[in-house]
């Protein structure tokens, strides 16, 4: 657990650094990362998508509930091969969406119960941290909770893996038949995507990790009873 957790965060690091670099490949044609959303969401015939600027660094998200593509300002008004990966990526996620792209569908569906999972996560863990795991022999029921919790956060990391890598692919593939950006921009973009990607892969692994030693353990208990 504790290694999946360096693995992550040397991963986003990592995706710092490269859309730290991939921010000074300039677009040759000076499109912004708002320009190539707008560009891409007409392409694909979508007009019910609204483009919003947000706070924070590397922010960027596509919300299906109120159908926004939603930039960084770093990629809203940058010019470079980092904001055009990204503003390009969020939008092949309105593009899953207006295709009724199975995965997305399914991981839509099970946002709220992953939540709801977080939330029971947070509160059993700490309580049983406050008040002690072995109390009224109840352990196991406590270590149940948690698994089932983590079940339902590990299925949600793995269904985003396909989700996001097909976004990435759309993007990449838009980008290359439209001819907006030159090879070494181009080459820029999917770089900056594949760890952007990993994150999510480092994500889903330590989910998994964390399900299987809270199995582990729940049999271990269950043996012991």
């Amino acid at each position: 657990m504790i290694i999946m957790m360096l693995i992550s965060m040397a991963v986003q690091r990592r995706l710092k650094l490269k859309f730290n670099h991939y921010t000074n490949v300039h677009l040759s044609n000076r499109l912004s990362g708002k320009e190539i959303a707008e560009r891409m969401l007409r392409d694909h015939g979508i007009s019910n998508v609204q483009i919003i600027q947000i706070d924070g660094e590397l922010t960027d998200h596509y919300n299906p509930v109120n159908r926004t593509v939603n930039l960084s300002r770093e990629v809203y008004y940058g010019e470079n091969a980092a904001a055009a990966s990204v503003a390009a990526h969020e939008c092949g996620h309105a593009v899953q969406h207006a295709a009724a792209y199975s995965m997305l569908q399914l991981r839509s569906k099970l946002v709220p119960l992953q939540h709801i999972s977080a939330t029971i996560l947070n509160v059993v863990i700490f309580g049983a941290a406050f008040i002690g795991f072995g109390i009224g022999g109840g352990t196991q029921l406590i270590l149940g909770i948690i698994l089932a919790c983590y079940a339902v956060i590990t299925l949600f990391a793995l269904l985003t893996l396909p989700v996001e890598f097909d976004a990435s692919k759309r993007a990449l593939t838009w980008m290359k038949q439209r001819n907006l950006v030159s090879q070494p921009e181009l080459a820029g973009a999917q770089d900056c995507l594949k760890w952007a990607a990993m994150t999510y892969v480092a994500a889903a692994l330590g989910a998994l990790v964390n399900l299987l030693y809270f199995l582990l353990q729940f049999i271990g208990v269950g043996k012991d009873e």
